[in-house]
């Protein structure tokens, strides 16, 4: 048995954990004055931090420029954010910057210098331009965890071209929505990957979901052996070797889109949010280096995927602009047993550990040999993300993973954020279990009531974020700005709505969970609507509602009210109408459970009270039936819920 000695990070004192001397030595920030310095003239703020932290062209000519519900950050500033990724670190051109895991334990590891990974995405940056991708043009990137999807993005910021990720595991259709929506030009995918020893084919829904659509060329990685043909198809790995070494970097507006990155929307059509290259750069730079205290000489790893903007900031981007080391893994976390992770963190060193209350909770059930046969000393710093964290997990976190000696980061923030702007620094603390913190300096977040109004210390309500907004906040969605205005500016007009609620607690901010019909499934953003608008689909529904109930693993899971244009559900049924959300989704939104049933509880007007069905799910005596035009439904649903309880 191997002890998960080290350093002693934290002590605890009142009740609360603190930075111990130790690490204040070590950390980038340890002045609690940061916050009130910051608050003076927030402007001011980040405009020192980006002089500090970012190599620019020319610099800006305004810090910050607002005409709501638009605002920009260094207006008349040039830079390029692969220079500042990659070019800016060549004094060190052996220092790793990307260390790539494969699922197959028969594979081993790669690793990339900076020195590589610059001539890689000078090459590819030309085998883009090659094929006709100019400065402002989308280009959709549907990879796994791979080290070319790094490369790939890279490549894109290099010569301006805006890039669109889209998670390996969506549909084709989902992929397709994604790819309209943006015009892209060319994909970028792969034959395959390894999910749990085996591999998944990706090429056939790249290849079904760009028919009839913009894209003119398909660049595939090569990664399960699987045959490419057609002139439509190029190979990575050639087209790579064949391509300039050198290319010359676009300087862009601080303000001009970066990439897109899609979310779900209430109306089930995804949005595609916007962020921009210079704000982007600048928060991300300094929540990884304060909120991760990270140094060139860490290596951190960020479990998420590259399809999600987690995967983007802090798998992918953050640590690459402080010049420290990344590593992303291709599988699954328990394959080909329960301690890969950890064995994965033994091998590597990782000095920063960032993943899910999801993953955390699905290895609390799990025999603790697999943590205890492994060296975790290495570890400094444990953080959260994607949900609020329980106690109990959070505390489980703490002593099993960490050893009982390294803070935990609880981190809150959006794809829309762009990066973490809510949780405690490690040099300065505390750290409370299922508590996130202040404000980032040089943001502030408010709790108000549902007409912008501050609400009383310790009680519940929306979470909103004042003017000036965060550097690495969005800039808009895509080819929609009603939407933007509708989902971000409509509530409060002059605040940022995260649809977020929260309450203080002894001065810290504590997230309750999303208050609009979007669940976290996973980590995994997925609304009620899109979930239903796939279901509604299949040619056997006539009607549908679709409710998040919690889940000990994801956090989150939906469950599906269905009823059938016609006869009466069965097990075979429900089998299907899973694997037709598998193909227009994928399976991160499979409901959990799905419940036919004659008619649902509407109102007047038409609307699907979903409150009323998620009382019934846990068995609560729902309100406000005398607004129903079919208040009957309700008992009848009641048992149905109940003739199904175990199955």
């Amino acid at each position: 048995m191997k002890k998960n000695k080290g350093i002693r990070y934290v002590v605890k004192k009142d009740g609360k954990f603190w930075p111990s001397d130790v690490m204040k030595k070590v950390v980038n920030m340890t002045d609690e004055r940061i916050y009130d310095k910051a608050a003076k003239n927030p402007v001011k703020f980040w405009e020192d931090l980006a002089r500090e932290g970012l190599t620019w062209e020319k610099e800006w000519d305004k810090g910050y420029v607002e005409k709501l519900p638009y605002f920009k950050w260094f207006e008349g500033g040039k830079l390029n954010f692969s220079v500042n990724c990659v070019d800016r670190h060549l004094s060190h051109p052996d220092r790793v910057a990307l260390i790539w895991v494969p699922e197959p334990t028969k594979e081993k590891p790669i690793k990339i210098t900076y020195g590589e990974l610059y001539n890689k995405v000078n090459k590819f940056a030309n085998v883009l331009k090659e094929n006709g991708v100019k400065r402002g043009d989308v280009v959709s990137i549907y990879l796994p965890m791979v080290p070319q999807a790094l490369i790939a993005m890279l490549a894109c910021t290099r010569i301006g071209a805006i890039h669109s990720v889209v998670f390996s595991a969506f549909s084709a259709d989902a992929l397709k929505a994604r790819i309209q929506d943006g015009k892209a030009k060319i994909l970028i995918t792969a034959d395959g990957y390894y999910r749990r020893g085996e591999p998944e084919k990706l090429i056939d829904k790249a290849k079904k979901a760009t028919e009839k659509t913009t894209v003119k060329k398909i660049i595939v990685v090569n990664r399960i052996g699987k045959k490419v043909k057609g002139k439509k198809f190029l190979d990575f790995d050639t087209e790579l070797e064949k391509a300039d070494s050198y290319c010359k970097p676009e300087m862009m507006n601080s303000e001009d889109t970066m990439f897109i990155l899609y979310t779900s929307g209430t109306t089930g059509k995804p949005k595609g949010v916007i962020h921009d290259t210079g704000g982007y750069a600048a928060q991300s730079y300094w929540t990884c280096k304060w909120n991760f205290d990270l140094h060139p000489e860490d290596v951190m790893w960020c479990t998420a995927d590259i399809g999600w903007i987690t995967g983007h900031t802090y798998a992918m981007y953050g640590p690459l602009l402080t010049g420290a080391t990344t590593l992303i893994y291709e599988g699954g976390p328990d394959y080909p047993d329960p301690g890969r992770w950890w064995k994965i963190i033994q091998d590597n060193k990782i000095n920063v550990f960032y993943t899910a209350p999801t993953a955390i909770r699905m290895f609390m059930g799990v025999d603790s040999k697999w943590i205890n046969e492994c060296d975790m000393s290495s570890l400094r710093i444990l953080g959260t993300v994607g949900e609020p964290i329980d106690e109990k997990s959070w505390m489980w976190y703490f002593n099993k993973i960490g050893g009982g000696r390294c803070p935990v980061i609880d981190t809150w923030w959006q794809t829309e954020t762009g990066g973490t702007l809510i949780n405690v620094l490690p040099g300065i603390g505390p750290f409370v279990p299922t508590v996130s913190g202040k404000s980032f300096p040089g943001t502030e977040h408010v709790i108000v009531d549902n007409k912008g109004k501050p609400m009383p210390k310790g009680r519940q309500g929306f979470l909103a974020q004042k003017s000036p907004f965060a550097p690495g906040m969005l800039h808009g969605v895509y080819n929609n700005h009603e939407k933007y205005v509708e989902t971000y500016w409509k509530k409060f007009k002059k605040m940022y709505d995260t649809s977020d609620g929260a309450y203080l607690q002894n001065g810290l901010i504590r997230i309750t969970g999303r208050t609009d019909d979007v669940m976290k499934v996973a980590g995994h953003r997925l609304t009620t609507a899109e979930l239903e608008n796939a279901i509604h689909d299949n040619k056997l529904v006539g009607d549908c509602a679709v409710v998040p109930m919690p889940h000990k693993i994801k956090g989150q899971v939906p469950i599906a009210f269905v009823v059938l244009k016609k006869g009466n559900g069965s097990k075979k049924i429900e089998k299907k109408l899973k694997e037709y959300v598998d193909m227009k989704i994928g399976p991160t939104a499979r409901p959990g459970k799905i419940f036919f049933i004659e008619d649902l509880p509407k109102t007047r007007s038409g609307k699907i009270m979903r409150r009323i069905l998620k009382a019934l799910l846990i068995d609560e005596e729902p309100q406000g039936l005398m607004t129903l035009i079919n208040p009957d439904s309700v008992g009848k649903i009641k048992d149905v819920i109940n003739a199904n309880k175990g199955s």
